[in-house]
């Protein structure tokens, strides 16, 4: 089992590099050339907007992490944030979620209200590991397309991740992952990927929206406007939970190519960057202590968990649903 999750890193990776050398180029004298009679989507691609702070609407608000203010109802940015100013604030959105409202069961409202009001610890993207599906779909980072006959690959940019959509019958991985295993069809020019084999530890957004190992999605990308150039495709995702959700839900959004010369993937390998956030009270002697402004002192002191067991802890674990 080790073994062959080691195989498939070093393979991911592989192809992480090779994607970010090379231009994003499937065009002909500036027009795309359909792939066995099926549209073109390999290049760079990007959503813009807020789905990441929240898929559903919301307002706009001082913070991912607030705390009540000087007029009751009026919140005001916490400690660990207050520092970021108007940078760790989070925008308004009308939203993306079919039907406005994500159908929960009544305990995993609960818990993702709890997810909420723990983001700083539990969201996976604050410790650089991987996001999953949907969300690597519309995350504020590009991602690319590579297009082949019976494969599809998907090179992130963040944390240098990817996932591969297969259209000729393969083995399942022999554990569950954090992208799942997806299977494409082509049902005219729009392309269906059914995806399954998640392991639950996935966020939708840095609201808390979550989902558990039940998870079954099927994403549909259908091109927007000339098949010649495609700047955009219209991308939906219809999402299905016994274990979370009363009912499956669909979410919806445009993706947007590319298009300055020379657009390619660059690397954003962050595991290094959270190395500090993630073990930093392992160190002997603390590295970071102190930081001040004119008008701003923070001084960080790093603990040891109460429980031993947590020490080298780096993920949260969802409790098991109610049966």
């Amino acid at each position: 089992m080790i073994q062959a999750a080691a195989v498939v890193a070093l393979t991911i990776v592989s192809l992480v590099g090779w994607s970010c050398r090379r231009p994003a180029a499937a065009a002909q004298n500036g027009r795309l050339v359909r792939i066995d009679g099926h549209p073109n989507f390999s290049g760079v691609w990007q959503a813009l907007n807020e789905a990441n702070w929240d898929l559903e609407s919301h307002a706009a608000r001082p913070g991912m992490v607030t705390q009540e203010g000087a007029v009751p109802g009026g919140p005001v940015p916490a400690a660990p944030v207050v520092a970021l100013g108007t940078v760790g604030s989070v925008p308004g959105s009308i939203g993306f979620v079919e039907g406005g409202v994500i159908p929960y069961q009544p305990w995993a409202a609960a818990q993702k209200k709890d997810n909420t009001e723990h983001w700083l610890e539990r969201d996976p993207e604050v410790k650089c590991f991987l996001t999953g599906v949907p969300r690597s779909m519309y995350l504020p980072y590009p991602f690319e397309i590579e297009q082949g006959g019976n494969k599809i690959q998907m090179v992130f940019s963040y944390s240098s991740s990817g996932r591969v959509i297969h259209f000729d019958a393969v083995e399942k991985p022999p554990d569950t992952t954090y992208n799942g295993f997806s299977m494409g069809k082509w049902e005219g020019d729009t392309l269906v990927v059914d995806s399954t084999g998640f392991n639950g530890k996935t966020w939708f957004d840095r609201a808390g929206n979550f989902a558990s190992d039940a998870l079954h999605i099927v994403e549909r990308f259908t091109p927007a406007g000339n098949l010649d150039d495609m700047f955009a495709v219209r991308y939906e995702a219809t999402i299905e939970d016994p274990k979370v959700f009363t009912r499956p839900w669909k979410i919806s959004m445009p993706l947007y190519r590319r298009i300055e010369p020379r657009a390619q993937l660059m690397d954003f390998r962050c595991q290094e960057f959270v190395e500090e956030l993630a073990f930093g009270q392992l160190r002997r002697q603390q590295l970071v202590k102190h930081w001040e402004s004119p008008t701003l002192v923070i001084d960080i002191k790093r603990r040891f968990p109460s429980d031993p067991n947590d020490l080298y802890d780096r993920e949260y674990v969802f409790p098991e649903p109610p049966r």
